[in-house]
Order: structure tokens, then C-alpha cells, then sequence
């Protein structure tokens, strides 16, 4: 077996590898957090964004002066904080989408949910590519299985989260969210290349 051309082919398998399991970090509202009134409303920032299993979304607060609610449907149609399927409240947490479907986010204090601080998340099926839009008719729902926070040990025992709900998908992405998977599908263009020119 030729040395140069064995290494090029499992470098070719690590980076399909690396391109194919990507997961990201989305924070919510963007670099104003978890407020109130932020400049983009959470409806929109939530339309824009690609959610997929495995990616991470942070809320960012002020420890003690807030928290996340993560509720069912109705108690977030309704702002409902009393049965919460899991409370979020060290100023950075974190929560680790390990299914697809709905995920429903309210705040915390007093009556802010009431004025707007909540947010719904679809997370998309394993089987969508962050580049295409969604079909609402292969989306089918699936059991509820368990999410799992990642935060400091006081806020982290798994939850059940709501089973998901038929809602319609996102739009397709931003440009500026196309040239990040652009930058994957480029390394694997190059990873290709290399492959051939040593071989």
C-alpha cells in the first residue's frame, strides 16, 4: 500500500467525518441575550436560524435577576411558570438539543413572558442538511425523548421535553449562515483535491 495515498484517504474519511457530525452554538437573541426588549424580536431570530440535534443554544442573563423556563406548548401559549419541564437560572445556561421538534422557552421573572420574553425553537430532523428547506410533510413526530442541559451541576438532571408539535419549518437560511456551511463544503472540496493529487 502506498504510504502517501493510505494517508490521504483517511484524511479524506477524518474531514468527511468532522463536516457531516458540525454542531453549533446559537445564542439566544444574538450578543443582547436573554432580555426583555431585545432589538430583534426572539420570534424572528429563532425563523432565521437552522436548529439541528446535537447544536447548543445559551441564554445569557443576569444571574438571579432571571431564568429560563423550559414549559409544554400550552404553558407557553399561555406563560404558564408553575410546571416547568426544567428550570434554567445561573446566567449562562446552556441546553443541548438531543431530538428533533418544538421547544418552547419562557422567562422567569414576574410577567415578562406575558410582555414577550419567550421563545420557540424547531429543531430539525437528522435527516435535513442545514442547506435545504424542509418539506412540513416529512416532518413526523417522534417520541420525547430526553434533552439534556449542560450547565453547572446544580441546573443539569435530565428532563422529558414536550413531545413535538407540526409546526412550519424556518425559512432557508441567512446568506451570512450559508457561508459557514459554504466553509465546510469548501474544506471537503479541498480534503477531495488533496486526496486526488496525492494518490
Amino acid at each position: 500500500m502506498d504510504s502517501p495515498s493510505f494517508v490521504s484517504f483517511v484524511f479524506v474519511i477524518f474531514l468527511s467525518v468532522l463536516c457531516m457530525s458540525q454542531a453549533y452554538t446559537f445564542y439566544a437573541a444574538g450578543k443582547e441575550g436573554w432580555v426583555l426588549k431585545p432589538s430583534e424580536s426572539y420570534s424572528h431570530w429563532a425563523e432565521r436560524n437552522r436548529f439541528q440535534v446535537n447544536d447548543t443554544i445559551v441564554f445569557k442573563y443576569k444571574k438571579g435577576s432571571d431564568s429560563v423556563l423550559v414549559v409544554h406548548k400550552d404553558d407557553y401559549f399561555k406563560c404558564k411558570k408553575d410546571k416547568p419541564i426544567h428550570k434554567l437560572k445561573n446566567g449562562k445556561s446552556k441546553l443541548k438539543f438531543t431530538r428533533s421538534g418544538a421547544f418552547y422557552f419562557i422567562s422567569g421573572k414576574d410577567d415578562n413572558c406575558e410582555k414577550g420574553q419567550k421563545l420557540l425553537v424547531v429543531v430539525l430532523s437528522p435527516n435535513h442538511k442545514r442547506h435545504k428547506s424542509p418539506s412540513p410533510a416529512t416532518q413526523t413526530p417522534s417520541s420525547s425523548p430526553v434533552i439534556t442541559p449542560t450547565q453547572p451541576p446544580e441546573d443539569t438532571p435530565s428532563v422529558v421535553a414536550p413531545s413535538p408539535q407540526s409546526i412550519s419549518p424556518a425559512p432557508a437560511p441567512t446568506k451570512s449562515a450559508a457561508v459557514v456551511v459554504g466553509s465546510s463544503g469548501l474544506v471537503w472540496v479541498f480534503s477531495l483535491i488533496m486526496a486526488t493529487v496525492f494518490m
